[in-house]
């Protein structure tokens, strides 16, 4: 017998699917290169490609969830998620790795989009930021131990090790989901309308609101997948530091972000999504300036990048929830394919700050990775703006009037 809403935990560990393949395996990035004999910017597309297949995914997880129901879909997305996993714990090869990693992606991307809709399905906006706070305050305790724990495991059992731990986190959420989610999407549409779906899509995509929501909150994710490209090579390559290092100062990174999901899960429903944010981004603001003066005055160490991003990364806590649900309830019945289609929008527009970070990348690796934090910040304030000045706060219907 199935609870009657969906247990956080559970809630807690598929979310958390995606985001522990991403970091755990963030520190063994530089190692790649001698291993497989690439350069480092092939190695890094088992970063940026893993977010494609990410962005990709959750355009598909979303209207499939709206048809066939959110439980059946998040099965089907975690067995995906564990079999790559063990394609590119054995990969023998950069490129089969890259195929690996593209594939865990695409499975691990259920999780963080379906919980979203399923706790949209039960909850109404304001209390839905706050749902969705603690879920993801819950869920940042993974990411944040995932460097740590990578790094040591990289440097006493190798990367491939990373990735069966990986496949066992996996595997538990599989079950979980399996034996205590209940079903929360109660009307189902009647069917998979590809025409329709690209026409809900541009309708989305035509509303200010969603679009400024949508965009608030990819470039606050753009701002740390920035820091990901970029702290890594500066804190192995020319601090010198070994993984472990690099996975113990994320950590801090990861607290900060779970303190701001904390402040966002106290008082989102008392002061409204519309004040949250503009709080969360003025937060981020202080942390990005900071990063961006230290890089200008050629100051380069992992205090100055780490202490700061943590600011940002509070910042972010505050807002990301806050974004999420102003998005997602756009409309409601779509919550499935707003979703995706929020989540496409957070992985291009992050994957994309990966690519700058390594393209502009200098000898200290540091300048681009701290003008694009600062940009990415500062154009999500721009977004927010964009958002809350329409003429429609909360979005116009994508249906007809009256339709129910």
């Amino acid at each position: 017998m199935f609870p009657a809403k969906p247990p956080l935990w559970i809630l807690v560990a598929v979310t958390a699917t995606g985001p522990l393949a991403l970091n755990l395996f963030i520190p063994s990035m530089p190692g790649l290169v001698s291993e497989f004999g690439a350069d480092y910017a092939t190695v890094q597309l088992t970063l940026t490609l893993y977010l494609a297949g990410v962005a990709v995914g959750q355009l598909v997880y979303g209207p499939l969830s709206d048809r066939f129901g959110r439980r059946p879909v998040l099965l089907l997305g975690l067995v995906a998620f564990v079999g790559a996993g063990v394609l590119a714990a054995v990969a023998l090869s950069v490129e089969w790795l890259i195929l690996g990693r593209v594939l865990q992606g695409v499975g691990g991307c259920a999780g963080m989009v379906l919980s979203r809709a399923i706790i949209r399905d039960v909850y109404d906006r304001d209390s839905a930021a706050s749902a969705l706070a603690y879920v993801t305050m819950a869920m940042a305790v993974a990411p944040a131990m995932g460097p740590a724990i990578g790094g040591l495991i990289d440097g006493f059992y190798g990367w491939r090790f990373g990735f069966v731990v990986v496949v066992a986190f996996g595997a538990l959420a599989l079950l979980g989901t399996w034996w205590r989610l209940p079903e929360t999407n109660k009307t189902p549409i009647e069917r998979i309308d590809v025409s329709g779906m690209l026409k809900t899509y541009g309708r989305l995509l035509r509303s200010v609101p969603f679009l400024g929501y949508s965009m608030n909150t990819a470039l606050s994710i753009c701002a740390f997948f920035s820091l990901l490209a970029g702290a890594p090579y500066v804190m192995i390559e020319i601090l010198g530091h070994e993984p472990h290092v690099y996975g113990f100062y994320f950590v801090m990174v990861s607290c900060g972000y779970i303190c701001g999901n904390f402040v966002a899960g106290l008082i989102s429903k008392r002061l409204g999504v519309d004040r949250m944010i503009p709080l969360g981004v003025a937060v981020s603001t202080i942390g990005a300036s900071a990063i961006l003066g230290f890089s200008l005055a050629g100051i380069v160490s992992a205090e100055v990048i780490f202490f700061p991003f943590m600011v940002v990364a509070i910042g972010n806590g505050i807002s990301q929830a806050n974004g999420i649900a102003g998005a997602i309830s756009v409309d409601p019945k779509v919550a499935g394919a707003a979703s995706g289609l929020l989540g496409f929008m957070q992985m291009t527009i992050g994957g994309l700050g990966t690519i700058l970070v390594g393209y502009f990348q200098d000898q200290t690796g540091h300048s681009a990775m701290a003008w694009m934090i600062f940009i990415a910040t500062v154009l999500s304030f721009g977004a927010y703006w964009i958002a809350v000045t329409s003429s429609r706060p909360t979005g116009p219907s994508l249906h007809p009037a009256g339709a129910d």
